[in-house]
């Protein structure tokens, strides 16, 4: 999420444990070698971020997620049929939190976490929106289970559904070699996501290859959601990735390519009092760029806190992006969409100014609105769309657009 976002906040609802359910909706600088099996604990500006070990799970937080997202074409084509978005995210409950200084409770199926994820595919020529969730309870062991996260690397199972990072020779992946020079340093090896997912009408399945380096949000992966120091996450994108995917849907089978982008973000708290929601973007340009934005809204529409960032393809390395000061990010909504579902009026037009320009962001598809089982709390809006340039109008890049607190304000537990 946003992050604030991929990237920045939660629903909640309620769940039978009497716990509140966290539903998430997603600084370039320096990135550590791998570091211990246990992250150290809480959030705070100057930790420095550990990896492969930063990939995985952070139970000693409250929030946590891995949010992919993407847009697929037909094979040999360059126009976008399909978004999709995989989301897994974790909630430290209550019952861990009441044991806070004497560690977790113990035992198999006490329900320290819960697992969430949501799945959803973007089928633009039918007009249609596809959604499914799940979700499960974790004692935080990493080997424990079906439904579990792993702590040294990313690797999260849920209900069938998973998602996984992992290392692959990079003389072995095809693609541009210089692009994969790039991605993989001096190691030699390639970043590769994977991930599957299957639900009642659709499924997807397969890769996501790595062809830029990770990128650090905020300053050095400590991101900013508001005007307090502790209302914030460590958060990192992964954009730019070659996707090659299969998907169901409608009973074909297809195989597909395109581009995606990853967001992994923990925190404690995210949301400042006054924050009723956020809106976020995570755009790959066709240049090889990417662009963050996003902003905190109060209840009157005005911006409580805003941030981002922009990675040119020529300064594609770990340390190296236009970071985004919180007075330097404006929103301004266009044409709105109301929700038959939920009757929340999101806008699917947008004037997006940023300190390297003014773009439009324009959705693909209005009904892209993710509205959860009843009592769950989960409705926001997460689509495929697309980044205009402001003066001709010009499409310049491909990526996701959230809009969270439309239907109501966001609140924390």
């Amino acid at each position: 999420m946003m992050a604030g976002r991929r990237r920045a906040g939660l629903l909640l609802g309620t769940s039978g444990l009497g716990s509140a359910i966290a539903w998430p909706v997603r600084g370039l600088a320096q990135v550590a070698a791998a570091g211990p099996a246990i992250a150290p604990a809480g959030v705070r500006r100057g930790r420095r971020l550990a990896f492969p070990r930063d990939h995985g799970a952070h139970p000693d937080t409250r929030l946590e997620w891995w949010y992919l997202t993407g847009w697929l074409a037909a094979a040999g084509s360059t126009a976008p049929t399909h978004g999709f978005q995989v989301t897994f995210f974790r909630s430290r409950t209550a019952f861990a939190r009441a044991a806070e200084g004497a560690g977790p409770a113990p035992g198999r199926f006490v329900p320290n976490h819960l697992l969430l994820a949501h799945a959803a595919l973007t089928d633009l020529t039918s007009g249609r929106h596809h959604h499914a969730q799940r979700i499960g309870r974790w004692n935080g062991e990493p080997a424990a289970g079906p439904d579990r996260a792993a702590l040294h690397d990313a690797a999260v199972h849920l209900a069938g559904w998973q998602l996984a990072r992992g290392d692959t020779d990079v003389a072995a992946a095809p693609g541009e070699t210089g692009a994969k020079a790039a991605s993989a340093g001096s190691s030699g090896l390639l970043t590769v996501w994977t991930t599957r997912v299957r639900a009642e009408g659709f499924a997807l399945a397969g890769s996501l290859r790595a062809a830029q380096p990770l990128l650090l949000q905020g300053d050095a992966g400590f991101s900013r959601k508001g005007p307090g120091e502790s209302q914030a996450s460590h958060y990192y994108s992964w954009p730019q990735l070659h996707a090659e995917l299969t998907l169901e849907l409608h009973g074909q089978r297809v195989a597909a390519t395109g581009r995606g982008w990853l967001d992994h973000e923990w925190s404690d708290t995210l949301m400042h009092p006054h924050a009723v929601g956020w809106d976020w973007i995570g755009i790959n340009l066709a240049d090889g760029s990417a662009l963050t934005a996003f902003h905190l809204r109060r209840a009157d529409g005005s911006a409580l806190w805003a941030g981002g960032s922009h990675r040119t393809p020529a300064a594609a390395g770990p340390g190296v992006a236009r970071i985004f000061e919180a007075g330097e990010v404006r929103f301004e909504p266009g044409r709105r969409w109301r929700s038959p579902a939920t009757h929340a009026a999101y806008p699917v037009d947008w004037q997006v100014h940023t300190p390297v320009g003014r773009f439009g962001v324009r959705a693909l598809l209005d009904g892209q609105e993710l509205a959860g089982r009843p009592g769950s709390g989960a409705v926001y809006w997460e689509g495929l769309a697309e980044l205009l340039d402001a003066g001709d109008g010009r499409r310049i890049g491909l990526g996701y657009l959230e809009m969270t607190g439309y239907a109501a304000p966001l609140k924390l537990s």
